[in-house]
């Protein structure tokens, strides 16, 4: 009888061609399965836009209408044609839209649905604040001219992995921002892409806002605490829990907590449990109102780690904060990439008290420190310098650079 031998290095790489062919058809057959899915549950298939739309606008959640909700009053008081897209059925802009002639506001489905309707779609110019084209659901189309990303944050870009990479232009606020950018196109042997600071809308709408309409201060005597947290593992109330809400209610001060709206849905059954633990009274509230405002006006002061919400409280209501890095882990972001600690956490020192794990018991002494020390009120004015570039004016510059962008495309095009 003969007896086939194969060495251990043949086994080997016969091993890793079986995994590899074996990964190819599952993911093949996953695929498949999406489509599938896809129109099943859409019911058809979405048509390619036969004419070629000038400027697209996308937004994953209603909660960015703050970001573009100024862009598209631009755009419609210029006489700009334009398309605003959302994946929320009650996206304010749906509304807003009602009231416009140039610039159409439409629901084009949720999840799955809505990044088909974009992985085909036919335009010049896309702008979107959501990250990872190219790397998750939503692909480049063929027939996409050029896609801008937009921040919704002054501070570092907290992106995962590759968030903005397959994007041709990047509108920030800050030149650390630009900074970080071009260190990773260096690292990852990128393309430069086109970045232009042209501020931030939603910074610009909110400050407005508030010299409109002064918000009187708190006369309680009682200062008012906001919690508002980021969601996932290095966020504080994943870190903290519930004996940090309860270090915060011995302070007697009033205490409003707001989780992110990704917690909502991502950490439902922990914030379910919280909320039942520590329910609303007259000292203590649960806040997800869609419109921040308030709540931040009302504030005296912030408890918060790497959200942006921290900077959109220092540099608009120029209040101050404390913060806790909470041991902050990015291995899945861009930052695993950068040797140097980025800005937000190079500057949060000199903004405010960080909160470590030795926090119990020394809350309140902290709040009042904060809440009185001159020293963060400089502070802040620095950040606000070094953050928040063109000032007042973000939604004409943003507008000026998608339709100088259309033009020249168009020009291409047409030669």
């Amino acid at each position: 009888m003969m007896v086939l031998y194969i060495d251990p290095g043949t086994g080997s790489m016969l091993f890793s061609i079986l995994i590899g062919i074996i990964g190819v058809v599952v993911f093949f057959l996953r695929s498949a399965l999406v489509k599938i899915k896809f129109v099943l549950s859409g019911g058809k298939k979405a048509k390619i836009d036969k004419n070629k739309l000038p400027i697209v606008i996308f937004s994953d959640h209603k909660r960015y209408w703050n970001v573009f909700g100024p862009v598209c009053d631009e755009l419609e008081k210029r006489g700009q044609q334009a398309y605003y897209y959302t994946a929320s059925p009650d996206d304010p802009a749906l509304e807003a839209g009602k009231s416009y002639k140039n610039v159409v506001c439409e629901f084009i489905g949720e999840g799955n649905k809505a990044f088909s309707r974009l992985n085909i779609l036919n335009a010049y110019v896309v702008l979107s604040t959501t990250p990872g084209l190219q790397v998750y659901q939503w692909k480049r189309s063929k027939t996409v001219n050029y896609y801008v990303h937009t921040l919704h944050a002054p501070a570092s870009i907290f992106y995962r992995m590759f968030g903005v990479d397959y994007f041709d232009a990047l509108l920030l606020s800050a030149e650390h921002q630009r900074q970080e950018i071009r260190k990773l196109e260096e690292l990852r042997k990128l393309p430069a892409k086109d970045i232009q600071l042209v501020g931030l809308t939603y910074l610009d709408e909110m400050k407005k806002r508030l010299d409109s309409h002064p918000v009187s201060k708190n006369t309680s005597g009682k200062p008012v605490v906001i919690l508002a947290p980021s969601w996932g593992p290095s966020g504080i109330l994943s870190k903290y829990g519930a004996p940090f809400i309860e270090e915060l209610i011995k302070t007697g001060y009033h205490i409003v907590v707001r989780p992110h709206p990704q917690s909502f849905s991502s950490e439902a059954d922990m914030l379910e449990k919280l909320m039942k633990q520590f329910p609303n009274n007259e000292s203590f509230e649960w806040n997800s109102d869609n419109d921040n405002f308030d709540v931040l006006a009302r504030a005296d002061i912030m408890i918060s780690d790497f959200s942006g919400v921290i900077f959109d409280f220092l540099l608009v209501f120029d209040k101050p904060i404390l913060y806790a890095n909470a041991g902050f882990s990015k291995d899945l972001y861009d930052w695993w990439w950068l040797d140097e600690e980025p800005w937000t956490f190079q500057v949060l020192p000199s903004l405010g008290k960080e909160i470590t794990d030795e926090y119990k018991g020394n809350l309140k002494d902290m709040i009042d420190e904060c809440i009185n020390d001159p020293k963060y009120e400089k502070a802040r004015s620095d950040a606000r310098k070094a953050t928040w570039a063109n000032i007042g004016n973000a939604a004409p510059s943003v507008c000026d650079y998608l339709i100088n962008k259309l033009n020249e495309l168009s020009k291409e095009e047409s030669n």
